[in-house]
């Protein structure tokens, strides 16, 4: 079964995929493109994220061989965007992080990936305004139903030119969250 969905919060990523395990699908691949592979199983599984950018070579095999000496099997994903899938069978040992310690490093490092792509999409989001016009300026001197039609088309465009800043309002969400928790972890 293959099913396509977008995420901009790793934590409610991990929920949604932990629900598909409860209904008896186990997650064997996820795409860049956000389709999750799932297969059908009749055992108990429980999946964990952990974001970790910039892991090739040795030090991947290194990170893989520390979480699979506690069992967990590595989902083949794509490596470009840091997170990565862990999965296991439930034996109520299914937590990843040990301590208050890593689980607080966990959240720096997603603040910091929510960080860079909400600075990424600001970016986006100058470049694309460079022309600081919603709508075409000709649509404004338009009358009649000439008028109606050119903003009906014209609509569904403008609004795909605000999709950046909607990205950078999610991914600010995203870091806030992430700080709130990272700094309750730290004060007690």
């Amino acid at each position: 079964m293959k099913k396509f969905k977008v995420f901009f919060n790793i934590e409610k990523e991990e929920q949604w995929l932990n629900k598909q395990l409860e209904k008896g699908y186990r997650c064997t691949h996820v795409s860049s493109l956000g389709i999750y592979t799932f297969e059908k199983t009749d055992k108990s599984y429980v999946l964990r994220l952990d974001y970790q950018e910039r892991l090739t070579g040795e030090k991947l095999e290194e990170y893989k061989g520390v979480y699979e000496d506690f069992g967990w099997c590595y989902i083949k994903s794509t490596p470009l965007n840091g997170v990565r899938y862990w999965q296991k069978e439930n034996d109520h040992r299914n937590e990843i992080f040990s301590d208050r310690e890593s689980k607080a490093n966990y959240y720096k490092r997603l603040m910091q990936y929510s960080f860079w792509l909400g600075t990424m999409c600001l970016t986006f989001a100058f470049l694309l305004y460079s022309d600081t016009e919603l709508y075409h300026e000709s649509i404004w001197r338009m009358e009649g139903s000439l008028f109606w039609k050119a903003f009906i088309f014209e609509t569904p465009f403008a609004l795909l030119k605000l999709t950046p800043l909607l990205l950078v309002g999610l991914f600010s969400s995203s870091y806030y969250t992430a700080y709130k928790q990272h700094r309750a972890l730290k004060e007690t």
